[in-house]
């Protein structure tokens, strides 16, 4: 019978040790790793640099419209495509080589090359080939969406795009259904690709200096993967109370099992 209640105590320790706590789920604690949280707030990424399969959407504008319609994507009202098909038919795919192919003016590279950099190369090469010095023309480049996919321990794993310039993770992830209770917000792994391939990156969504960290913004074509915690491998309950109907299912079979054994 000591031995029964030796083993019984060690899986009521186990199981209640399981236990899923405020600390596992809570986002960007204060743990002490942030020197200035005010300036971790106001902190702003680096602009995004284009890479390889990035779509753009170029739209050129002008007093005149009829000579600007050879640039703009045929469909489009107002300057923008419609829906996030149009982007991808109608927008510029960054080649291999990070070159794009832009009417009249042909190949394009932009490869590393920030929006903002991208727009002032092609009002200029528009006003040197094109256009007359003295015409008034205004060039917007946006990228066709910011796509990227969540999979793991998430409300619904996919592949989502988001048509803003800024997105971080907690939001990236809050638009594909959340961490789940299970899932293990202390090591997120970030997949991103660079001209030389993909990098594993991990970052500590618990904590508040999560947000000094270079991968709290996704970039197009990011990799959010979020690992189970052990609890959930270990098959233990999530809370006190699914621990406690363990330990009663346990201990029934236990007892069951010692006086079983008794009476042989």
């Amino acid at each position: 019978m000591k031995r029964l209640t030796l083993i019984t105590c060690l899986i009521v320790a186990t199981l209640f040790s399981s236990c899923i706590t405020n600390k596992d789920v809570v986002y960007l604690q204060d743990k002490g790793t942030a020197t200035d949280s005010t300036s971790i707030i106001k902190q702003l990424s680096k602009p995004y640099r284009v890479q390889v399969n990035d779509i753009l959407s170029i739209n050129v504008k002008a007093l005149d419209n009829e000579l600007t319609a050879i640039f703009n994507p045929a469909g489009s009202v107002g300057g923008t495509s419609q829906g996030q098909g149009a982007l991808y038919f109608n927008g510029f795919t960054v080649d291999l080589h990070g070159d794009i192919e832009f009417p009249i003016l042909g190949e394009i590279s932009v490869l590393g090359f920030t929006i903002n950099e991208i727009e002032e190369k092609v009002k200029q090469l528009l006003l040197e080939i094109y256009f007359k010095e003295t015409a008034d023309i205004f060039v917007t480049v946006k990228l066709a969406g910011l796509r990227y996919t969540v999979t793991g321990e998430v409300g619904g794993t996919g592949v989502y795009t988001l048509f803003q310039d800024r997105v971080n993770i907690i939001e990236a992830l809050a638009n594909a259904g959340d961490i789940s209770q299970t899932g293990d917000r202390t090591d997120v792994l970030v997949i991103r690709q660079y001209p030389d391939g993909q990098k594993i990156h991990h970052i500590d969504l618990t904590d508040i200096a999560a947000m000094q960290s270079s991968f709290y913004y996704i970039q197009p074509n990011d990799m959010i993967l979020v690992k189970p915690l052990r609890r959930k491998a270990l098959g233990a309950g999530q809370t006190a109370i699914q621990n406690i109907t363990t330990i009663a299912s346990i201990l029934s079979v236990l007892v069951s099992t010692y006086f079983l054994t008794r009476n042989l």
